[in-house]
């Protein structure tokens, strides 16, 4: 795991990522108190990205930034439910994986219809595409029995990226610039991730091979 660790940088800051964790962790136990599952949690992540898609398509991208974070929030959260009332299963882990596509889809899907009358619409397909190479190189490799949560574009990045785009852009009235930006960074970004993972699975092959 370690090892893992060192392979691959991460966008985000390690601080970042570890502050979401531990305050997801302190709000866990309230949800837990609240009786919320972690299936429930993981819907109303979906429910966020649904809400950011409508925001960005509405050309409301300010608020589609902060529905963004607590997207993101909620989508740690469902895991820190699960760990501690001890109900990780397989049918919430493809449930999780599932929806967070569709949250991610819908929230490209929104920026798309923003950008209807500019070109920057066929760079959202080029986005999304590369969003869902990273998603299924990841399940693809673990399908075939290798760990494969590294790269330089995961899920965090992407949705961390959209949020400060629309926030940063909004905030200082050059919304379509930065967001075409963040588009293009994330399409580029998310491929390499995709052979990142690629070459992961290459060299543990070839390490089972070399030790057997």
């Amino acid at each position: 795991m370690d090892n893992q660790k060192h392979q691959t940088a991460r966008i985000l800051p390690k601080q970042l990522s570890t502050f979401a964790d531990n305050s997801a962790e302190s709000i866990a136990n309230l949800f837990i108190s609240l009786k919320f599952t972690p299936n429930v949690i993981s819907f109303i992540a979906l429910t966020l990205g649904f809400g950011a898609g409508i925001l960005f398509a509405m050309a409301q991208p300010l608020w589609a930034g902060v529905v963004i974070i607590l997207c993101g929030f909620f989508d740690v959260l469902d895991g820190q439910v699960a760990a501690k009332t001890n109900k990780k299963s397989l049918f919430g882990a493809i449930f999780d994986s599932t929806l967070d596509r569709y949250s991610e889809f819908f929230i490209y899907l929104g920026i798309a219809y923003y950008f209807r009358d500019h070109w920057a619409l066929w760079l959202c397909f080029f986005t999304f595409f590369g969003s869902y190479m990273v998603s299924y190189t990841r399940a693809r490799a673990e399908g075939l029995g290798i760990d494969c949560q590294i790269g330089i574009m995961q899920r965090a990045e992407r949705l961390g990226l959209l949020a400060i785009g629309s926030l940063f852009g909004s905030a200082f009235g050059v919304f379509d610039a930065v967001m075409i930006a963040v588009l293009i960074a994330i399409a580029v970004i998310s491929n390499i991730t995709t052979l990142q993972r690629i070459y992961h699975v290459k060299k543990k092959e070839k390490l089972t091979k070399t030790s057997s």
